[in-house]
């Protein structure tokens, strides 16, 4: 890929800021968009819940990249926090899409953040892109959050949406509380361990945004998971296996729903979701299996 400029919202989180970090390495211009005022040449200030951004720093841009949203595993699911869980993404992706249908010359792609929770609840089904939303408040979030990127796609713009897994990752998200836990020989199954979690490397959720990013003609959804997804019992297993801990503690269901709330049916539910697109278009996993995955964090 020629130098480019990538506009990148999010990039002080997980995925953001991994993203940003390889672009840069490569020699390409990235653009941050930050919520306060700009410290540094490659920000540029955006007020995502007021839906406005500063169409300075989208001029001239080549792709535009939005992974920007309050965390789903940070706390506790209030109505107030689901609030601003969904006002986050919604009115952000909203305000960025708004921006890109009105700019004279416009990028060439919008790769906007989804979440393997479109599917809800699926057991041992396992199931693509071309599976219908499940139900609840993450499926629910999820077509909203894909449908607000409307009006960059009717505007022409090539719009991708990355419906990502649970990232392997030592810094952050789901794993980066998982690893502490297994480190200490704390680590153990959740609730009856048969539940599939659909995870994937950081590494191959960069690889695989920028793999969206260059490939023309790639529009639509797709699943940002691994091609085998495992239970949690079995990942739990690799876990102990990988660190050389034991894993004999569970956490009983009703403990995860009394300390998490409503989000323990999010760790107690079953996705196994499947990367059928991101495969067909001819991206490559490095760590396609989770004991991989382990180590490469």
């Amino acid at each position: 890929m020629e130098r480019s400029r990538i506009v990148v919202a999010g990039a002080s989180g997980l995925i953001g800021g991994a993203l940003v970090r390889s672009l840069t390495a490569d020699g390409h211009e990235v653009v941050r968009l930050v919520r306060r005022a700009p410290r540094a040449k490659d920000e540029v200030r955006w007020d995502p819940e007021g839906k406005s951004v500063d169409p300075a720093g989208l001029t001239g841009c080549d792709a535009v990249v939005n992974v920007a949203g309050a965390g789903v595993g940070d706390r506790r699911w209030t109505d107030a926090y689901k609030t601003r869980i969904r006002c986050s993404r919604v009115l952000g992706t909203t305000a960025l899409a708004e921006a890109i249908a009105a700019l004279d010359e416009k990028p060439r792609v919008f790769v906007n953040g989804s979440a393997m929770g479109y599917y809800g609840e699926t057991g041992d089904r396992a199931v693509d892109e071309s599976a219908p939303p499940g139900t609840g408040f993450l499926p629910e979030l999820c077509v909203e959050w894909e449908g607000a990127a409307a009006p960059a796609r009717e505007a022409g713009v090539r719009t991708v949406f990355t419906r990502t897994g649970l990232v392997v990752a030592r810094g952050g998200g789901a794993w980066g509380r998982l690893f502490p836990l297994f480190k200490a020989g704390l680590g153990g199954r959740m609730g009856d361990g048969r539940q599939y979690w659909s995870y994937i490397s950081l590494h191959d959720e960069i690889a695989a945004i920028r793999h969206l990013i260059d490939t023309d003609g790639l529009s639509g959804p797709f699943n940002l998971t691994a091609p085998n997804p495992l239970t949690n019992r079995e990942i739990t297993a690799a876990m102990g296996r990988v660190l050389h801990r034991p894993t004999l503690f569970t956490v009983p269901a009703p403990v995860l729903r009394t300390v998490l709330g409503e989000m323990a049916g999010d760790v107690l539910g079953s996705a196994r979701v499947l990367p059928k697109r991101l495969l067909e278009s001819g991206f490559t996993f490095a760590f396609p299996d989770i004991e991989s995955a382990i180590r490469a964090a």
